[in-house]
């Protein structure tokens, strides 16, 4: 199974999964089961399903054949090659392919003068008048590969100029580049690239990032501090004659080897496998060599010889559009395909289906508390209403007024659970203060200013590594705060639960410590930028500036996350309550309004008796109703993605 099939499989399984939830959703409503902490509970869920993203990172040198290995796997339905593969530099600046119903097919492009400003990348997606917008017409392949040119294109600027975008380094001249007769130097035109196009991988939640060669990824920090180790895999191309070249080595050891522990997510790729085949080499000798680059690279790069794959992606591409079979087997690049199928998407189906399951979980556990709610008042008042079997109407009447006194006396106890409210939101606020946008400012503002202080900086490791010791028990400390809260609302529904006969049950605690990994591997990231290595580059005042910016805006990521977190299992609490509270006060109302009945007509005891054992059997069927549908929706994610395409 190519790589394309697969993904159509995930996306099958993804819209299944979005259907049941929302055949849930209206069945809910239909009985009058949708509260608001029900309602928040499947929000969640449909947006975790409605916007997952696959991110795709191809990074390499120039030359490695990096845009022809996309054109190769996703885009040779086109008949033609999309991304510009022609000799020489052609992806000049990160660009990003993806798909937002809410845009137009475009091509956005963000002038690389906005370097000098201060603003992150991050900031200028939110400002769209600052980029440039080239209209794609995604029926016409050849109107929209002549429109994705433009990432290919530069700028010839003095060297002051060059030097103040981050392009020439006056202390380490080797790696500057060549000035041109006029001495102006080559910079790319555009700093980074937005393609928005209907294409059906795209559409089902694929995200393409294709990067430019070291020099361009190392001036740009947000690149490899934010998007790189976001990605889901990472693909590294290397040229299969030349093998791991020192520039190649540079990359890796500076922005891939240290993305984290999932090693399955990174693939290494030996391209150009056709330039190996040699008319005075027989067939077995030509994989041998092969064979024999896939170990030597795999061994100096550190990874699983499983995870170097040789390819053609000429070849591949070729052999699609001509659908020449036995040249597709020959440029290998089935074998890529299938490692992303098999490794990416089965485990990206996995954390999904985790996520999804525990979401379900915690839905059938709100829902199936308030149906166990409404029978336990059903059972009641029969029990109440079989015991007025022939009493006269004084006893009814004083059955009424004790009703009625009940009823005032939970009213008024309304202080008491408002005082569990007080407390609850008092401890969260100091929780949520802790986790606070000007809390975070004030942690990183001393490694901020130090990494924008002019010159060489020296003391910064040190305020580096105190700064994310500080964050990590910052994080530890949150952790501590949420389970004194979950103790507190344990406690607190306990109580009610005894006095009032509810079925409170807190919420599963957010693990605020599991996101001491996310800063782990940021602080990862970033270490590649404090090594003497590149402390003259770390002592330019612009490429401090991007860089302090770059980590300000991932961990105020993890922050919000985190914050998320602790607001759903917040409303959640809150929203079990006030479920119960109103069930409790509409019981009232419903014993009231049954004896007045019984008061007004002798026959009523009788039929109200019998209406209440006909909606406690039918809400007994919906019980089993509601169990059958989240058990199917649980199984969802269990599914082979073929039985989901055939469902």
């Amino acid at each position: 199974m190519n790589f394309i099939q697969a993904f159509d499989q995930h996306g099958a399984w993804r819209k299944q999964f979005a259907l049941r939830l929302k055949l849930l959703s209206e069945w809910l409503a239909d009985h009058e089961l949708m509260e608001p902490g029900i309602r928040e509970r499947l929000d969640q869920l449909h947006a975790q399903i409605k916007n997952d993203k696959i991110t795709v990172a191809f990074v390499a040198e120039f030359s490695r054949g990096k845009s022809e290995l996309i054109n190769a796997v996703f885009f040779a339905g086109y008949g033609r090659r999309i991304m510009p593969a022609s000799a020489g530099r052609t992806t000049m600046c990160p660009t990003e392919l993806a798909y937002d119903a809410e845009l137009p097919p475009c091509l956005r492009l963000l002038p690389i003068e906005t370097r000098l400003q201060p603003q992150s990348l991050l900031d200028w997606r939110n400002a769209p008048a600052k980029w440039e917008r080239v209209d794609l017409d995604v029926n016409d392949p050849k109107q929209l590969a002549k429109a994705i040119q433009k990432v290919s294109e530069v700028r010839h600027v003095p060297v002051d100029e060059a030097r103040a975008l981050g392009f020439w380094h006056d202390e380490v001249p080797e790696d500057n580049p060549l000035p041109g007769p006029d001495g102006l130097i080559e910079v790319p035109r555009w700093r980074h690239a937005l393609i928005n196009m209907a294409h059906p991988l795209l559409k089902q939640g694929l995200v393409i990032l294709d990067t430019p060669g070291l020099n361009a990824i190392g001036a740009e920090p947000e690149l490899t501090v934010s998007l790189l180790p976001q990605a889901h895999a990472v693909v590294f191309i290397l040229a299969a004659d030349t093998g791991v070249t020192k520039s190649d080595l540079g990359i890796w050891r500076q922005h891939l080897a240290t993305l984290g522990d999932g090693q399955a997510s990174r693939l290494v790729v030996l391209n150009k496998i056709d330039t190996m085949w040699d008319a005075l080499s027989s067939p077995e000798q030509v994989q041998l060599q092969i064979a024999a680059q896939r170990a030597d690279s795999a061994e100096i790069l550190g990874v699983p010889q499983s995870q170097v794959l040789a390819v053609s992606a000429q070849k591949g591409l070729l052999a699609k559009v001509n659908r020449d079979d036995e040249l597709l087997k020959a440029s290998q690049l089935l074998d890529l395909e299938r490692a992303l199928s098999e490794g990416l998407l089965g485990q990206r189906r996995r954390i999904l289906g985790s996520a999804v399951a525990a979401g379900v979980e915690a839905l059938r556990g709100e829902a199936g508390r308030m149906v166990h709610s409404r029978l336990r008042d059903l059972v009641e008042q029969i029990q109440e209403l079989d015991g007025l079997r022939g009493k006269n109407a004084g006893v009814i009447k004083q059955m009424r007024l004790r009703i009625e006194q009940e009823q005032a006396d939970f009213d008024a106890s309304g202080a008491k659970i408002q005082a569990v409210r007080s407390v609850h939101l008092r401890l969260l606020k100091d929780l949520f203060a802790l986790l606070s946008p000007s809390h975070l400012k004030a942690e990183v503002s001393t490694l901020a200013r130090q990494l924008k202080s002019p010159g060489i900086k020296l003391g910064v490791r040190r305020a580096y590594d105190s700064t994310f010791n500080r964050l990590r028990d910052d994080l530890t400390h949150a952790d501590e705060m949420a389970g004194e809260i979950q103790s507190m609302l344990e406690g607190s529904f306990k109580n009610l639960n005894a006095e009032y006969g509810f079925s409170l049950q807190a919420p599963s605690s957010p693990q605020l410590a599991l996101y001491r990994k996310d800063l782990d591997l940021i602080e990862k990231s970033h270490l590649q930028y404090l090594s003497l290595g590149n402390a003259l580059r770390l002592a330019q005042p612009e490429f401090a500036e991007r860089l302090a910016r770059a980590l300000m805006s991932r961990l105020r990521v993890v922050y919000e996350t985190a914050v998320n977190e602790v607001e759903l299992w917040n409303k959640s609490a809150a929203a079990q309550l006030d479920a119960q509270l109103r069930e409790r006060r509409r019981n009232f109302t419903r014993r009231i309004e049954a004896v007045s009945r019984i008061q007004q007509a002798a026959s009523g005891l009788d039929e109200r008796i019998r209406e209440l054992q006909t909606q406690q059997a039918a809400l007994n069927q919906l019980e089993i109703k509601f169990e059958e549908l989240t058990a199917h929706l649980l199984a969802a994610p269990a599914e082979e993605p073929a039985e989901a395409l055939a469902a």
